[in-house]
């Protein structure tokens, strides 16, 4: 049986969907994230789950996330790149969704110099909105980076991050001049937004996918 997004589910039946954190721990201990999961469940519709933020070496999202499946909860894996190339960003998305992980949210990541690794190297052989983009593809095309066909492609609902505060609120152009089209079907701004902010969200930019619905939390 193939799992669907409570999140998606709730969210597009136009209900108010309730989300709460879980950071994994700094070891590999399971029973700490099934704790954390135990706490939540009931009480929340998805389990969004940090991958290494701030930079810090911690029990990776993937597993994370499916050792809160195991325990009946809806994860949203987060996946940054800062850590991983293209090879590793497509196969760990194709790995989530063999593991019954239905939500991921693409982000860059914290840089790692305010972590516990400043010494790392930080990869970003793709941007987050590269990123949102290549994982559409492998969904919606069913196929990779450099047009190579799956076997089958990843069941997931894709979201971003967006901060409303930052200069300029429109999506730039191509060289065409056409708008680029926001490949995401949910966006999380962890603010409140005051009234100038949400007017320039809703600019041209935020309107050029407006043919598709996409939720805001």
């Amino acid at each position: 049986m193939n799992p669907e997004s409570r999140l998606k589910r709730v969210l597009f039946a136009g209900h108010f969907a309730v989300t709460a954190e879980c950071g994994p721990p700094k070891g590999a201990d399971p029973d700490l994230v099934r704790k954390k999961g135990n706490l939540l469940k009931g009480y929340v519709d998805s389990v969004n789950v940090t991958d290494n933020q701030t930079g810090v070496v911690r029990l990776c999202s993937l597993a994370a996330c499916a050792l809160l499946r195991e325990e009946g909860l809806d994860p949203v894996l987060q996946m940054v790149t800062r850590d991983r190339n293209r090879i590793a960003l497509q196969s760990d998305v194709l790995g989530a969704s063999a593991l019954g992980i239905r939500n991921l949210l693409c982000l860059s990541g914290d840089h790692q110099s305010f972590g516990n690794q400043a010494d790392a190297k930080g990869v970003f052989d793709l941007d987050s909105i590269q990123f949102l983009r290549a994982v559409r593809q492998m969904r919606d095309g069913r196929h990779i980076l450099g047009g190579e066909e799956l076997s089958r492609g990843p069941d997931l609902f894709i979201g971003a991050a967006e901060n409303p505060f930052a200069d300029p609120f429109f999506l730039p152009r191509s060289p065409a001049g056409e708008k680029k089209r926001p490949p995401a079907r949910s966006s999380s701004r962890p603010v409140h937004l005051q009234p100038p902010e949400v007017q320039g969200m809703d600019g041209p930019g935020a309107r050029a996918g407006a043919g598709e619905k996409k939720s805001l939390f």
